[in-house]
C-alpha cells in the first residue's frame, strides 16, 4: 500500500518562499512520474509540476520560473520549492503518482497573504 504524506505548507506573505515535501512509504524510484497539484477554493484541481524518474521536469505556465520540483530517491521524497509566492498561489497542494492507480496525499494548505 503506497502512501504519500505532504508537509511544509503554511502562511506566508507575498514574495516569500516555502518548500513542500512529499514523503512516500517505500521507494519512489519505481514511480515513473511524480506530480504536484493544487486546488484553490471553488476551483478545479490543477497540475503544478511534474518530475520523471530521469529528472525531466514540467511546470504550469503560472509557476514557471518561480517553482522548482525535485525528487530525492534516497529519501523517498519529492519537493516543491516555491519562490516569489503570490496570493493566487493560495491553495491546498497535493502530491500524486501512479502505481496501478492514481495515489494522492492528504494535501497541505498554502496561504499567501497580500
Amino acid at each position: 500500500q503506497v502512501q504519500l504524506v505532504e508537509s511544509g505548507g503554511g502562511l506566508v506573505q507575498a514574495g516569500g518562499s516555502l518548500r513542500l515535501s512529499c514523503a512516500a512509504s517505500g521507494s519512489i524510484s519505481r514511480f515513473t512520474v511524480m506530480r504536484w497539484y493544487r486546488q484553490a477554493p471553488g476551483k478545479q484541481r490543477e497540475l503544478v509540476a511534474g518530475v520523471t524518474s530521469g529528472g525531466d521536469t514540467t511546470y504550469a505556465d503560472s509557476v514557471k520560473g518561480r517553482f522548482t520540483i525535485s525528487r530525492d530517491n534516497a529519501k523517498n521524497t519529492v519537493y516543491l520549492q516555491m519562490n516569489r509566492l503570490k496570493p493566487e498561489d493560495t491553495a491546498v497542494y497535493y502530491c500524486n503518482t501512479q502505481w496501478g492507480r492514481s495515489i494522492w496525499g492528504q494535501g497541505t494548505q498554502v496561504t499567501v497573504s497580500s
